[in-house]
Formats: structure tokens, sequence, C-alpha cells
């Protein structure tokens, strides 16, 4: 049994996910109650309620969840839904379709009795009015655009994976970044394994990363291999690479896992045996040319 997600708040996501497969609970359920735990937590400034607002103050989310087997549910653009994973996996378990998104997905919310709340913060707020004197996009980090991706392989050696954000802050009313997107975002295979990508979402998406990643790992590699590929496909493709931030991380069927980004500053919870650790990742970019950039 192994759990993995994205960044610093994905040690206390991963200790709820551990306990529900360290208790024989499936995959499934461990990453959809793992990531609601960050969707929940005004602290996390990147994801569900804590979330940043775009340029009109409005905030929206995103959210996608997939099991061993392939099936999946995505919702994107949703108000006032703060646990929009669990929107996404009543998608793919109670409708024909994979993605609703905007108004459509809230009144699907509202069939499957999901209450609506008030989701913009007073902190959310007081930055929003504070970035709208300048409207500089340079205030823009990784912190207010982080994704939490998670992955996990339960007892019974099954996949599942889940990844939900408030995407970017300030960005334009209506954008949809990758984090919602099968194959972006969030990709799972039960015979390979599974791959989750975090950071600037049109990098991403430009290049289907998660998807990428996992058929990597079907042609022989390993996941850090995979991981690594993936990055470097992006510093190959996109010249404005050394600009954004992206990170990946997977799980093969064996249970060897990597995680790699552009960029340093990317970390990813690890729990394993009632083990949880916060690693710094790998990364493309020297440390010594990060700092020029960064200042």
């Amino acid at each position: 049994m192994i759990v993995l997600s994205t960044w610093n708040f994905g040690l206390p996501a991963n200790k709820v996910a551990w306990q529900i497969v360290a208790n024989n609970g499936t995959a499934l359920d461990a990453v959809e109650h793992g990531v609601r735990h960050a969707e929940a937590d005004p602290e996390v400034r990147s994801v569900g309620y804590g979330g940043m607002p775009d340029k009109d103050g409005i905030v929206t989310l995103d959210a996608c969840i997939m099991d061993h087997y392939g099936n999946c549910g995505s919702v994107a653009y949703v108000k006032d839904i703060k646990h929009p994973v669990t929107l996404a996996r009543r998608v793919m378990e109670r409708t024909d379709h994979i993605m609703l998104v905007g108004e459509g997905a809230s009144k699907f919310a509202e069939s499957q009795g999901i209450m609506r709340d008030y989701l913009l913060t007073d902190d959310a707020r007081t930055r929003w009015k504070k970035w709208k004197k300048t409207q500089d996009f340079q205030q823009v980090n990784w912190e207010n655009h982080d994704t939490i991706g998670m992955i996990a392989m339960d007892g019974a050696g099954l996949f599942a994976g889940a990844c939900t954000t408030s995407g970017l802050a300030w960005k334009m009313h209506g954008r949809v970044g990758d984090s919602p997107i099968i194959g972006s975002g969030l990709f799972v295979d039960g015979s390979v394994g599974a791959a989750v990508a975090t950071g600037h979402g049109e990098s991403i998406m430009k290049m289907c990363g998660s998807f990428l990643v996992v058929e990597l790992m079907r042609n022989g590699a390993t996941p850090m291999e995979a991981c690594k590929a993936a990055a470097r496909r992006i510093a190959s493709t996109q010249p404005d690479w050394k600009k954004n931030q992206a990170g990946f991380l997977a799980m093969d069927i064996h249970g060897n896992v990597g995680g790699f980004s552009l960029r340093n500053g990317f970390q990813y919870a690890h729990s394993e045996n009632g083990v949880h650790t916060l690693i710094d990742s790998e990364h493309l970019l020297p440390k010594e040319e990060h700092e020029v950039q960064s200042t």
C-alpha cells in the first residue's frame, strides 16, 4: 500500500488516505477523502475553500477522479461547491458522462444533494483586493496555483487517483487548467500505474503530461525516468519553460515511485508502511539559474 500526493499540504491529506487503505479500504475512497482534506482547509490557498479567486473575484474549482479500470469523472468551472472531487466521483458513478462544467455541474450537484457553499474567504478577498490595485501577475507564485494530485495503491493492488484545484490565482474568468483534464492532470491505468501533474496548467496541457508519464512507464521506463522525460519534453518544446513550474509524480504496479519538476521547490508526500515523508523532488533547472530567474 502506497499513497503519494503533491506539495506539503499532501502530508495531512495522505494521513487521511492512509487510514482508509490501512483499514482495508479502497484506493478510490482513499484518494477522494484524502484530497477532500485539502479542499476543506482554508489555509490551502490553491485548492477548494481556501482557493484564490479569478480576476473578477470569483472562486471557481476544477477536479477529477479515476479508478484502476479507467473509469473517470471530472468537473470544471464549478462555483460554490466546496468538494468538487466528490462531485467528479458522482459524475463518474451516476452519469453516462465523464465531464460536467459550470452551471450544469452545479445543477447536477443539487440533484445529488450536494449543498452550495460560499467559497471566498476573508483572506482570499483581502489578497484579491490588494492584487486589484496593481493587477501585477508577477504576484502569482507557486503557492497560489498548486494543485493537489493524489495517487494510491491499496491492499488489493488496485490504483486510483484524484486531482483538485482552484486554479491560477487572478486567472481570466472561465479559465480551466490541466487539473480536471483526464490525461493532463491525472491518468490511471491499472495495468501500468498512475501519474499526476501540478504547476502551470497550460504547460502540462500542451503535452498531455500525466498520460505521457504512464505511457512511458508502459514502454519500460521507471516512474522517475518517466517523470524526468515529461519535464524534458516541456523544456524541449516550450520556449518559455524556464518561466514556469511543472511537477510530475508517478507510481507503477511494482510500487516504484518517482517525482521530478522543471525547477526547484516541488515537494511530494510519500506514505508507506504507516510512515509519512515529505520529499524534495529533483528538478531540471539548476538551482543557481532558478535563483537568478527569481530575482
